[in-house]
């Protein structure tokens, strides 16, 4: 064994990349792009179900979800999509509002 036997290691010199700031604006600036970026995505964690409720009756108001009674679903008219979760729905409605809108945006 090498017991009590001292190892050197070379001295390792922080070089001047780490004192260098020329370029923390462009950083900065992209952690801003990024913020404003993930503020604008549509999130769904905050939708519980009393919202859900509210959404899909504003929905069946308006005449974009249709209720087929026979089949206890619930139809988002404008995709043609199918639901047995009112949950299910604003959530998918939520994504497809920010999907379209983002598609006009882009145009």
């Amino acid at each position: 064994m090498d017991a009590g036997r001292f190892v050197c290691c070379p001295l390792i010199r922080m070089s001047d990349r780490y004192d260098d700031t020329a370029d923390d604006h462009e950083r900065f600036e992209r952690e801003l792009l990024a913020q404003d970026r993930d503020t604008r995505r549509v999130s769904t964690a905050d939708l519980d179900d009393e919202t859900a409720q509210d959404l899909v009756r504003e929905l069946l108001d308006a005449g974009t979800v249709t209720p087929v009674v026979d089949e206890r679903v619930l139809v988002h008219e404008p995709s043609g999509t199918a639901f047995e979760s009112m949950w299910q729905l604003a959530v998918f409605h939520e994504g497809w509002t920010a999907a379209v809108d983002a598609g006009e945006g882009a145009e």
